[in-house]
């Protein structure tokens, strides 16, 4: 927090002590996330006293086992989108990819997303569409064999915050299954119910993890054909000069 409040008082020195944010500023305490509402500055840099609100939120979570090793599933992990299986996402653009030291692969990505909200839910929100940019970060370690992405919506963000986290691990009693721990931390600020809306959107969360896995395992249908017709040619290929010297001989 020193380095935060070291930042908040040389932009706050001229407004005579006190400075109050305009719109809360989520910061995260012990790992969860909560809100700056306003800060007290010192006469000098180094302290200053938080007023800090902590946000009521909604929790899901699920596990899910996939019947395919690791690396399968990891590529179709990343090529899941677009898929005709989960139309919710129907855009993708990666902004960043590169290697590190360690052989891992960081991927940033921004996604189109339509979230589906009930149209009530629109009306209590105040918006009349729920497409939304969704930014989403992942690590692949091959070496360790995990695949984990974080992802947060950068649209509607002074109404809702939904951080979304998913984990591909091999079984770790059989390496040819995959399990996947998905979580999601859902926030509702600045409108009426809430804790309403709140459950609504975790809904359409689990909804959408439905025809996500459903997409994965269109994916992994497709990718195995296309290895099986790849093969075919291949071994046609093969064929067919032998073929020809058989005929010569």
């Amino acid at each position: 927090m020193n380095i935060l409040c070291d930042m908040i008082y040389e932009l706050g020195r001229a407004s005579r002590g006190r400075l109050i944010a305009e719109a809360p500023l989520k910061v995260f305490s012990s790992g969860r996330p909560s809100f700056l509402t306003s800060v007290t500055l010192p006469p000098v840099a180094g302290s200053c006293r938080l007023t800090v609100k902590p946000v009521k939120m909604k929790i899901w979570a699920s596990e899910h086992i996939f019947n395919h090793p690791w690396e399968t599933v990891t590529k179709a992990a990343m090529q899941k989108y677009p898929n005709p299986m989960n139309p919710s996402v129907f855009g993708v653009d990666v902004l960043d990819r590169s290697v590190d030291t360690e052989g891992r692969l960081h991927s940033t990505r921004l996604l189109s997303t339509e979230w589906g909200l009930p149209a009530m839910a629109k009306s209590i929100i105040g918006v009349t569409r729920s497409c939304t940019y969704v930014q989403e970060q992942s690590v692949v370690d091959p070496r360790e064999k995990t695949f984990e992405l974080k992802s947060t919506n950068i649209s509607f963000t002074n109404l809702v915050s939904v951080d979304e986290k998913l984990t591909y691990k091999p079984h770790p009693q059989d390496p040819e299954k995959t399990v996947l721990t998905q979580e999601a931390l859902i926030s509702v600020k600045g409108v009426s119910l809430s804790s309403y809306l709140e459950g609504l959107m975790a809904k359409t969360i689990s909804v959408n993890a439905g025809k996500g896995r459903e997409a994965m395992e269109w994916v992994i249908r497709r990718l195995n054909t296309e290895i099986e017709e790849l093969a075919a040619t291949a071994r046609g290929t093969m064929r067919a000069p032998m073929a020809a010297a058989v005929a010569d001989q």
